[in-house]
């Protein structure tokens, strides 16, 4: 059965030769090692590549064999692809750039017929870089899948990496977001050889990364990098090339000469909560209940999250579907502690806490259905993978799921933390209740606040009862 699928898996090829060939892009790029930003240690774990790939005669006569393969991982938009391009400029050799999802296929023999082409078209060219994003798609473990198209397409790329001679010049690089999921064949050493993190920036990484992405454009003296840098934290650097191009087409549009630090702001508001809707549909009732809602997320930043800055509270509707937002930055950190985890979680169950404040359990919305999913993945997280709850212990559920579910105890566990949680919130914005009227109150006369001001209101009606971190 299996001889007659390949008959005409062949003779199908035979009369549509073009259906086997894969969209590969091939140059060699314009960018150096000196065009990545806030990456130092990815960049030197490759310089010495780099070297190896311009002279890999050099090597070869040391005995050293060159690396087969490297693995870049790391969130979305941190820069791996850039890395790869930047190795291949470098050293000046052809980039042969293709996608995991290219080798997918559903007729068996065809993922791998790409691969056989791909890696001879690298040899025919004598040196160069592979890179293969998201090699996940390919090469994700899948025990007991029986999947015989995806088994030949793998054995097909680590049949042609361990062909590789020490002096043929040839370095295949990978890129991956969750290096978790790839299949043991794929990671282990003769392989991808090194693996390299690729993170998200610190602040001293995001202002190098606005400098880069800030030449050729006209910025207004008032655009502060480091205040930008710091304002926004957790941004990758494609995200932040997004923000700074987004202020760019805004001052195209007016057309005023340069990019003033309005654009900015707005384009950074832009790519957090999308644009303010210019039609503002809802009841009086619905507005009064959204500016509490974010009163009572804004509140409680003030009073749980002290360390995190208060930027923007606003009840305008925006065009990602939210009634309101409240943004706040928090600080650079590695590291979340117990009570700072605790604190997250009080501030995403302000929202519904206020409202129920407010307007009683019947009159509370929908509008709180993210912060509650986030809430609860927090909760979920600090008790059965943290280790921050009595009852769980040091226990980690994942850990555990080889020989047994986390099941319903696991689900009380969470529900019960976050329950004790929405009560300190509600004790908390109900013991400062004037502030949250306040706060209400100005939202609904001006639409948003600035976060200086929202701050100079809370404290001004809390002289009597200080606003004091939990």
């Amino acid at each position: 059965m299996r001889s007659l699928s390949g008959f005409f898996h062949a003779v199908r090829d035979f009369f549509a030769p073009r259906r086997r060939e894969m969209d590969v892009q091939r140059d060699i790029p314009d960018q150096r090692f000196a065009d990545v930003a806030a990456l130092e240690e990815a960049v030197e774990s490759l310089r010495g590549l780099a070297d190896v790939l311009k002279h890999p005669d050099k090597y070869a006569r040391y005995g050293a064999r060159t690396p087969r393969g490297v693995l870049l991982y790391g969130p979305p938009g941190t820069g791996k692809t850039l890395l790869a391009r930047a190795l291949a400029g470098e050293a000046g050799v052809p980039f042969y750039a293709v996608s995991g999802s290219d080798f997918v296929q559903m007729y068996v023999g065809v993922g791998a017929s790409r691969v056989r082409a791909l890696f001879k078209k690298a040899r025919k060219a004598g040196r160069g870089v592979i890179f293969i994003d998201e090699i996940d798609a390919l090469g994700s473990r899948q025990e007991g899948s029986g999947n015989e198209e995806r088994e030949q397409t793998i054995n097909a790329l680590l049949t042609e990496m361990s062909g590789f001679r020490g002096g043929e010049g040839i370095l295949v690089l990978a890129a991956t977001n969750r290096p978790e999921k790839l299949d043991a064949a794929l990671t282990r050493p003769g392989r991808f050889d090194r693996q390299i993190e690729v993170g998200m920036p610190d602040r001293a990484g995001r202002r190098q990364i606005l400098q880069v992405h800030a030449r050729g454009k006209p910025l207004s003296a008032q655009v502060d990098i480091d205040r930008l840098a710091a304002d926004t934290v957790s941004f990758s650097g494609a995200k932040l090339e997004s923000m700074l191009n987004e202020a760019a087409l805004r001052a195209a549009r007016r057309n005023t000469g340069e990019i003033t630090a309005g654009d900015v702001d707005a384009a950074l508001r832009a790519v957090l909560v999308g644009e303010d809707r210019l039609n503002r549909p809802g009841a009086p009732q619905e507005r009064r209940i959204t500016a509490f809602h974010e009163a009572g997320h804004a509140l409680a930043t003030l009073l749980f999250d002290p360390q995190s800055r208060l930027a923007r509270v606003s009840i305008i509707p925006s065009t990602r579907g939210a009634a309101g937002y409240s943004m706040a930055v928090p600080p650079d950190r590695m590291l979340l502690t117990r009570a700072q985890a605790e604190a997250a979680v009080c501030v995403a169950l302000a929202g519904r806490a206020a409202e129920e404040l407010v307007f009683g359990r019947a009159g509370v919305t929908t509008g709180a259905a993210n912060d509650l999913a986030r809430a609860t993945e927090l909760t979920g997280r600090m008790c059965l993978e943290w280790g921050m709850d009595e009852e769980a212990g040091l226990c980690v559920r994942q850990a555990l799921a080889p020989w047994t579910a986390a099941g319903s105890h696991a689900e009380s566990l969470v529900r019960q933390r976050l329950e004790a949680l929405y009560v300190r919130t509600r004790a908390r914005l109900d013991a400062h209740r004037d502030a949250l009227d306040a706060l209400a109150e100005a939202l609904l006369e001006k639409e948003w606040l600035d976060g200086r001001e929202a701050e100079a209101i809370a404290r001004e009606k809390c002289r009597t009862n200080p606003i004091q971190s939990a």
